[in-house]
């Protein structure tokens, strides 16, 4: 028998950058690239086989909302493979009941059940379908600037580009203009003359159109997250909750993102109040440490399942694993006052980017909630000019990856879309820290005002 203990030289970085170039698909990539091998991380920073350090302010995917390797998490992980790795979803496991019993204490007060998926796109995925199962209508109202997922119905609800790359073409999807104020879709300067802006008066007039009785739910990011760091106006949600009401349409809020702290608040809903149907999250929940996603309902909806099956399932519907990280996560955050500690963050990053707006005039908007920040960047702030293109590919995305690079050269992790730079570092990040991300920021911003034409 042969022997391949020692077959792979996986300690060399040359080869992990060989076979990632030539057999590791990499997600929305053209494939080949050889990136940094990552080999340790800790709280808000990681560091590559040369010993180069990185602050990540992106949190990976927006997901690490505790940093990295936080030891209450990682030993939960142990703790439970030592008793138990696995057991289906229609048995009984005490991890999996008390993360449903935990879950009822951070969402809203109408929120009292939880499916547990491997992710934000099966959450989301099994939230139209239960949509449509409830209410028996077919039609689901989706925004252009969003992400919902990367599955078959999900892209299909997603507006981001990257569904023009697949047959992303579920029927019954129609589409709703975005509150995105520093770019107005209606072209009003003040958002509560705008019926976009306003939420309820824009979805009246498409209901208008499509008929009411044929659309089953509205999904939504209360806070636009990959698309541009969309805060809502005051008053849209609670106006959008209101007509979906009036109508029987169910409202599905898609916290995969912004949920569990992301916006100092365990969920972005809870800034105004409002009560979805459905409320989707994954990410932050236990800072991606093992794959989990969550669809939590109604106690109408859930009392509606006690008489009729829930239409989908998963081998790995409330994995034990994911579920003991799941509970370690949400305890650790509240015994460390992680809420708190965003928001007051997120407070003092807005003034710091305000006192860069002033030194920098390529930064046109500064907008966000808790540690969910982000800058938009133009060439002229009073025609608000975009520095490049919507969706800007290549060369004509050009000034914002060097920026990129350059940031990444000095030992800061971010990321873009479009012209927005997106500045998410884990919740619990210390302010010495956030600061020496902000200083690295500064220097990358010439090259944007390079390229400054206003006056």
């Amino acid at each position: 028998m042969d022997d391949f203990s020692n077959a792979y030289p996986s300690h060399d970085p040359a080869w992990v950058q060989d076979m990632h170039a030539d057999h590791y698909l990499q997600s929305w990539s053209t494939q080949g690239n050889r990136p940094p091998v990552i080999t340790g991380a800790q709280g808000s920073w990681f560091w590559d086989s040369t010993g180069k350090r990185y602050l990540d302010f992106q949190s990976q995917l927006v997901n690490a909302n505790l940093g990295h390797q936080h030891p209450k998490i990682v030993q939960a992980i142990k703790d439970q493979a030592d008793r138990l790795c696995y057991i289906g979803p229609a048995m009984g496991s005490d991890v999996r009941s008390e993360l449903a019993a935990l879950m009822t204490e951070v969402t809203p007060p109408n929120i009292t059940s939880t499916f547990f998926t491997t992710g934000g796109s099966a959450a989301n995925e099994t939230a139209i379908r239960l949509a449509r199962h409830f209410t028996g209508r077919t039609k689901i109202i989706a925004r252009y600037r969003s992400y919902h997922g990367a599955t078959g119905g999900t892209l299909s609800l997603t507006g981001d580009p990257r569904h023009h790359l697949t047959r992303a073409d579920m029927p019954g999807v129609v589409r709703m203009l975005d509150p995105y104020c520093y770019r107005c879709p209606m072209g009003h300067g003040d958002a509560a003359h705008c019926p976009v802006s306003r939420g309820g008066p824009h979805l009246e007039e498409l209901l208008m159109y499509e008929n009411p009785s044929t659309v089953a739910a509205v999904i939504l990011e209360p806070v636009v997250g990959t698309n541009g760091i969309i805060v809502p106006p005051d008053g849209y949600l609670r106006s959008i909750r209101e007509t979906c009401t009036k109508h029987g349409i169910l409202l599905i809020c898609d916290e995969v993102m912004a949920g569990f702290g992301r916006t100092g608040k365990w969920f972005a809903v809870d800034h105004w109040g409002v009560e979805p149907d459905i409320i989707t999250a994954a990410k932050g929940i236990n800072s991606g440490y093992v794959p989990l996603g969550t669809m939590s309902i109604s106690t109408e909806l859930h009392d509606w399942l006690r008489t009729t099956p829930l239409p989908g399932g998963l081998t790995y519907a409330g994995h034990p694993l994911a579920c003991a990280s799941g509970i370690a996560a949400i305890r650790a955050m509240q015994a460390e006052d992680t809420l708190n500690h965003a928001t007051a963050m997120g407070e003092k990053m807005r003034v710091a980017l305000h006192r860069l707006a002033d030194k920098h005039p390529c930064i046109g908007d500064i907008r966000g909630l808790g540690m969910f920040n982000g800058i938009e960047l133009v060439r002229d702030r009073d025609r608000r000019a975009p520095l490049v293109p919507f969706a800007a590919k290549g060369a004509a995305a050009k000034p914002m990856s060097d920026m990129m690079r350059l940031a990444m050269d000095a030992g800061l992790y971010l990321s873009f879309f479009s012209n927005v730079i997106r500045l998410t570092p884990p919740l619990n990040i210390s302010e010495q820290d956030m600061m020496h991300g902000l200083d690295i920021l500064d220097r990358t911003l010439d090259i944007a005002d390079a390229l400054y034409t206003g006056a």
